[in-house]
């Protein structure tokens, strides 16, 4: 996987994209999804301009929409492979990566996908605790602590849609990163 401090284009690929029209924890694979600037994922339960996660419509439903788009990196199914056998959709995740480790990644990162799509990065994703639903044991396996004991969350990240375009298996993708000083990735 490559690492986002080397001073080369970094790449990766889609491994696979998913969605769901219902607020399901785990996403069907499909062939290709739709990106919809300002909006996400056509068709996904998460397809909104303002808020869509069931717990921050509660809290406000007109607050902007800056999870569009969940990407999980496809090697965080190989780590928790000893213990649990995860498959590309099924942690509700729209594009499965491979290269690419996302949670290097600085906040407003932006990822040229395929031909046209473009996201911004907005931040990481918090696991819910319907994960453990999915998998007991599978919340804790996604959280971590570093040396200074904060909490690394590696559920994958969120971003918003600046360009839509198509997005398909084998897709290449492309990183932008943002002017320095970086901004480290934080819970959105």
């Amino acid at each position: 996987m490559m690492n986002i401090h080397e001073e080369n284009l970094i790449s990766g690929k889609v491994l696979a994209v998913s969605l769901s029209s219902t607020h399901t924890f785990s996403k069907k694979n499909i062939d290709k999804i739709k990106l919809v600037a300002g909006f996400g994922v056509e068709g996904d339960a998460h397809f909104g301009s303002t808020v869509k996660h069931r717990s921050r419509v509660a809290q406000n439903p007109n607050q902007p929409n800056l999870r569009q788009v969940h990407l999980i990196h496809s090697e965080l199914f190989e780590e928790l492979k000893a213990h649990f056998d995860i498959k590309p959709g099924q942690l509700g995740e729209n594009i499965t990566t491979q290269g690419i480790n996302l949670l290097e990644l600085p906040t407003d990162t932006i990822l040229y996908i395929g031909e046209e799509a473009i996201i911004k990065v907005t931040g990481l994703r918090n696991p819910c605790p319907q994960i453990e639903n999915f998998k007991p044991g599978l919340l804790q396996a996604v959280l971590d602590r570093d040396s200074e004991g904060n909490l690394i969350r590696k559920a994958g990240i969120m971003g918003v849609v600046l360009k839509s375009g198509e997005v398909n298996p084998e897709d290449s993708i492309h990183i932008q990163l943002p002017a320095k000083p970086y901004r480290k990735l934080e819970r959105v």
